[in-house]
């Protein structure tokens, strides 16, 4: 599908990693701040003074990303010239936790900076499951606040959790998957997915409603139920320096196209599974380490930091993204 509309460019200005230049505090989303959300993810998890608040134990990697023709008839990002671009990879698992097991059922993330010519940057954040678990920034900001744990326990309490999950039915398709799938055996055997509808420009200004998957060329695996008690608390960092060090690592970037019903701002519902896709490109990670001093370690992954020929759609949590990871950075280059 093919609309013909008038871009609006939403590249995103940026400093040095990436963090946009505006005011945290006067960042807000109907009555949701950025401040707000990123002090209850620091009362769901603690603060790791000088860290990040979220996706807070991860890997950094280096590679480069190929674009297809296929890709380029419709969108004109310099990500689809056929030249390899220049990629710094960050591996993580959701949460705040920096000694969160690598068998918790929670989200695994891969974040992306391409380097493209003349100094253009473009992100990209993403997630091992193919939907979010909220339509809003309020149900995240929610459950966030249920997370809290009791001080009586030092865990959350179960009732608010149940209270959460009951009053927030756009919760339950992303926890639904993350209790029907158990956790990847490794990062190099894991599919991340965009979660949000974007939308491709092409030399024309024709807009196309996308959504897009990274998929592992070695093929997805997930721990079996016995190696979930076995496999230990930190073997994912281990395995993908391991396996890159044999060879490079290799994801295919396949896009779904839109139709004008499929849902465009609301990143728990899923697109039907017979919509046209496209192979977009291959990311071939060659090396990985562990992140401390590395070259993803202080970079800001917005996903709002998108070159010319990529555009946001008014996905409201899409947005709300850039401000919240604002925030954290603005944290940690304070070293709070």
């Amino acid at each position: 599908m093919k609309l013909k509309l008038n871009p609006v460019r939403l590249a995103a200005p940026a400093i040095a990693a990436g963090v946009l230049l505006i005011s945290p505090h006067a960042l807000a989303a109907g009555e949701v701040s950025a401040p707000e959300v990123v002090e209850a993810i620091e009362g769901a998890f603690g603060v790791t003074p000088g860290e990040r608040r979220n996706h807070i134990k991860g890997t950094c990697a280096l590679g480069e990303f190929v674009g297809t023709p296929e890709a380029a008839a419709y969108s004109r990002s310099a990500l689809f010239s056929g030249k390899p671009v220049p990629v710094v990879a960050r591996f993580s698992l959701s949460g705040g936790n920096p000694k969160a097991p690598d068998t918790a059922r929670s989200g695994r993330g891969m974040a992306l900076a391409f380097k493209l010519p003349e100094g253009q940057l473009h992100h990209m954040a993403m997630l091992n499951t193919p939907i979010f678990g909220a339509a809003t920034p309020q149900t995240f900001l929610d459950l966030m606040q249920a997370m809290r744990p009791d001080p009586a326990t030092g865990k959350p309490d179960p009732e608010k959790l149940k209270a959460f999950r009951a009053s927030h039915p756009d919760s339950h398709a992303q926890a639904d998957f993350l209790a029907r799938n158990n956790p990847p055996a490794s990062y190099a055997n894991s599919a991340f997915w965009g979660i949000h509808t974007f939308r491709f420009v092409d030399a024309e200004n024709r807009v196309t409603l996308v959504r897009w998957q990274f998929v592992p060329q070695d093929g997805e695996k997930r721990l079996s139920d016995e190696e979930l008690k076995t496999a230990g608390a930190n073997f994912l960092e281990q395995a993908l320096i391991e396996r890159s060090a044999r060879g490079p690592v290799r994801w295919d970037m396949m896009v779904s196209l839109g139709q004008a019903d499929d849902a465009q701002t609301d990143p728990t519902i899923a697109w039907p599974a017979e919509r046209r896709q496209i192979k977009a490109g291959t990311l071939t990670i060659t090396a990985a380490v562990a992140q401390k001093g590395a070259e993803c370690e202080p970079l800001n992954f917005d996903p709002m930091v998108m070159a010319d020929g990529i555009q946001a759609t008014e996905d409201p949590v899409l947005k709300f993204r850039s401000p919240a990871y604002a925030v954290s950075f603005g944290k940690r280059l304070g070293g709070l």
